[in-house]
């Protein structure tokens, strides 16, 4: 099935470009306006060669238009623009000199004027406080080579710059650390109504039903007995999988440089993993819970790359069906789930008869490798641990434990 995909944005950052382009525009006319109508000490015109000061501000007004769609949004303003608008500010500078001699023996306006803030500000608001003072360490340096030498004003507007710039960055970053969680909130409050929505339909309707269905199977009987039995599985089942709300995540949150984006994409999945790099492990044990088997599960989703969530769920299926083949059909079995902060413990644990000592490693002496291979193999090539505890006649217990950051199986098997 074809995605279909919607995005909504949520940016503080589109006020921050529009101001920008309003700036650049405005800027760019009061550096045109000072050239043509500002005189120097002497109440003379302040260029010494005119045609290279109104050369350069004749390509600084075509740039500052023709390049206004690339400060609208943070997409379309790329780290090239970034450099070559940067690079028309610089020039500016250094061509101060050479267009006035003047302007190295006292502390008036360069060429660009305070146009080159603006190509520092794209810097800050693209890439956040680093970006800023990478651009505005050059626009400093060109400041006081232009002036030769430089004065205590002009070391004051090259700190205030810096300082500013670097402000205004960090600033954008905080704002995208808050865009990313307000994305991620509304992302859980969408998750959530769906999930109470779909849980009070299916309560209304199928849980009554597989509920109504097990008390007449088991009062009438015979075959309808078994029936009834299977419905109150079914029931138990579907009612677990609607309380751990396991709606397959339809919405992510990520931050593209363009502030938080929330997306809602609709996709055909054959797996609760899909084809990304996580999956939720409760997932993947929900469909063992049953009525002779207990699913006990934090609220919170269990995130673990996807091929070793898997092989984890499979390794509890094959503790389950240990249970079944040497337990008995009627044996109860518990699955308890712990998401600790540097491993994930899954503990599988039946009232059956017990393992006697020795018939494990008996069982590998035969061949019969079910647990050996199924379940301590599988942990082992996560770089986790399996261990089996036994008492003769009080159950038996399966703790597997996997590392939040293991190591891929065929890094493991490569190792091996």
């Amino acid at each position: 099935m074809a995605k279909r995909e919607r995005v909504v944005r949520m940016s503080v950052e589109q006020p921050l470009w529009r101001a920008l382009m309003g700036y650049r525009v405005l800027t760019m006319v009061y550096a045109v306006l000072l050239a043509v109508f500002g005189k120097d000490h002497l109440g003379q015109r302040p260029f010494e060669r005119p045609w290279v000061a109104f050369a350069y501000l004749a390509f600084l007004a075509v740039w500052t238009l023709a390049t206004l769609p690339k400060v609208r949004s943070a997409a379309s303003c790329t780290k090239r623009f970034l450099g070559a608008d940067l690079v028309v500010a610089l020039t500016g500078i250094m061509l101060t000199p050479v267009a006035d001699i003047h302007s190295q023996t006292f502390d008036g306006p360069t060429l660009p004027s305070i146009w080159t803030a603006g190509a520092v500000l794209a810097f800050a608001i693209k890439g956040g406080w680093r970006w800023a003072a990478f651009a505005s360490t050059f626009v400093a340096a060109a400041n006081i080579i232009q002036r030769g030498e430089p004065s205590r004003d002009t070391f004051h507007n090259v700190l205030l710059v810096w300082v500013a710039s670097i402000a205004i960055g960090y600033v954008v970053e905080v704002a995208r650390a808050s865009e990313r969680t307000l994305a991620r909130a509304l992302e859980i409050e969408a998750a959530t109504r769906e999930r109470e929505r779909l849980a009070r339909d299916i309560h209304d309707s199928v849980l009554q039903v597989l509920a109504m269905v097990q008390r007449r199977g088991t009062a009438i009987g015979g075959e309808a007995a078994e029936l009834g039995r299977m419905a109150g599985e079914q029931e138990v089942a579907l009612r677990t999988l609607v309380s751990s709300g396991l709606v397959p995540p339809t919405r992510v949150s990520e931050d593209a440089a363009e502030g938080a984006v929330v997306r809602t994409v609709d996709v055909d999945e054959e797996s609760p993993g899909g084809d990304g790099s996580t999956c939720d492990l409760r997932a993947l044990l929900a469909p063992h819970a049953s009525s002779r088997t207990s699913l006990a599960e934090p609220g919170a989703p269990v995130v673990l790359p996807a091929e070793a969530a898997r092989e984890l769920a499979a390794a509890v299926g094959a503790a389950l069906d240990n249970v079944r083949v040497h337990a008995g059909a009627r044996a109860q079995a518990w699955i308890l789930v712990e998401d600790e902060p540097g491993e994930v413990i899954v503990t599988v644990r039946d009232d059956g008869p017990g393992i006697p000592e020795g018939r494990l490693a008996q069982a590998e002496g035969e061949g019969r490798m079910g647990v050996a291979l199924s379940i301590r193999g599988r942990l082992r090539d996560l770089g986790g641990t399996a261990e089996v505890i036994s008492v003769p006649g009080q159950g038996t217990e399966v703790e597997l434990k996997v590392p939040k950051a293991q190591v891929s199986r065929g890094k493991a098997g490569s190792a091996r």
